[in-house]
């Protein structure tokens, strides 16, 4: 299957090199380019492309606010967000934003390959520094409660997969999940494809952030 891939950027000569690299790439299709956010918007909607490669900082409506349209446009879509701007605010906004991936523009073309495979599956992709510094600053912004106050979707997941997800709230991977509860790594997967269908959410990273925002793992 070929990966379409729309690449919204303001400078054009990064389009360019974006676009060339996924030209080499027998399993993906550049199939569109934009300038600003409204110009992502409106191909989105038009192209309906499996990935998009998303600026953060664009003239008009920028990243963020493309982001979360895309999303409501074109909810098969997975949005990668790219940046020089190595900022938890971003990373944490634009995940919340609905974006599956959030990488710098310095990361070697091979890694951004990988990438995009892993979103167009379904996966989510953040690089390692921003993944640790996004769960330590998302902490202290989640205030202590009771489990009554916990969000009801809670309810509909299992033991188990209360387990697995409090793995994946702390940052682990499927790999180590499964050798931390004593389960094939299949199982693990198959048990965070069920929480994702359960809870309504995208991908991994949403559900990071829900295990904190519901309370199922509490700030340090």
């Amino acid at each position: 299957m070929t990966i379409r891939i729309l690449i919204a950027d303001d400078e054009a000569l990064l389009r360019m090199a974006f676009s060339t690299v996924l030209k080499t790439q027998p399993d993906m299709a550049p199939v569109g380019e934009a300038a600003d956010g409204i110009q992502a918007i409106r191909l989105a909607q038009d192209l309906r492309p499996d990935v998009v490669l998303m600026d953060v900082r664009m003239p008009g409506t920028d990243g963020i606010e493309a982001t979360r349209e895309v999303i409501r446009i074109s909810p098969q879509s997975r949005v990668l967000i790219l940046t020089t701007f190595d900022l938890d605010e971003y990373a944490f906004t634009a995940l919340k934003a609905g974006a599956s991936g959030f990488l710098l523009k310095n990361t070697r073309p091979e890694e951004l390959l990988t990438a995009i495979r892993s979103v167009a599956a379904g996966d989510a992709v953040v690089s390692p520094r921003i993944t640790r510094r996004l769960l330590e600053n998302l902490r202290p912004h989640i205030p202590h409660g009771s489990s009554a106050e916990r969000d009801e979707r809670l309810s509909r997941l299992s033991t188990r997969e209360r387990e697995v997800l409090i793995q994946v709230g702390c940052g682990l991977s499927n790999t180590e999940i499964a050798a931390t509860l004593y389960l094939a790594e299949a199982t693990v997967k198959s048990h965070l494809g069920r929480i994702l269908q359960k809870l309504e959410l995208r991908d991994r990273i949403q559900a990071v952030i829900f295990a904190y925002e519901s309370r199922l793992i509490h700030p340090a």
